[in-house]
């Protein structure tokens, strides 16, 4: 068993969509990423790599790459995928965002995710709370992730 974990945090600004799991989120600020800035996703994945001691998101797509530019986030979970050596038994998620309410849209991140990973939707908990007007999150100037998983290695000769 492995466990790993993830964080991200971006900024928010106007005129950019906010992308949370793959779902498109109605609000007037999206996240700043040289992705699509999917935060959650980014964590996921980082947690993902950690489980197995590979280099961070950075490392495998680096945002120095034009071929990442506004990529979808969930291209980059399918990826991830294909590279750790091993399964995700369970994945736990915190979003941290002063506004907007998360609880309609975590269903649908919880299946978008869920059908990149090949596990149960149950197996993926995504919660959302907020940073109570502290620094800024609290501020409404980012949102921020934090991620779990535990993973299975895959033992190769």
């Amino acid at each position: 068993m492995r466990i790993g974990f993830g964080y991200d945090l971006h900024l928010l600004k106007e005129g950019e969509e906010l992308i949370l799991g793959g779902v498109k989120i109605d609000y007037p600020l999206g996240l700043i990423g040289h992705s699509d800035g999917d935060g959650l996703t980014h964590s996921i994945i980082d947690s993902l790599f950690g489980a197995f001691g590979l280099p961070d998101i950075g490392n495998h797509f680096p945002d120095s790459d034009p071929k990442y530019g506004g990529i979808s986030s969930l291209a980059l979970l399918e990826e991830t995928m294909r590279i750790i050596p091993g399964s995700v038994i369970n994945i736990d998620t915190t979003i941290i965002a002063e506004e907007p309410k998360m609880s309609p849209y975590i269903d649908e991140m919880r299946r978008n995710i869920s059908g990149i990973i090949g596990i149960d939707e149950s197996l993926i908990s995504i919660k959302a709370t907020t940073n109570e007007g502290v620094g800024p999150i609290g501020e409404k100037k980012a949102i921020a992730c934090y991620s779990v998983c535990l993973c299975d290695k895959v033992v190769r000769l």
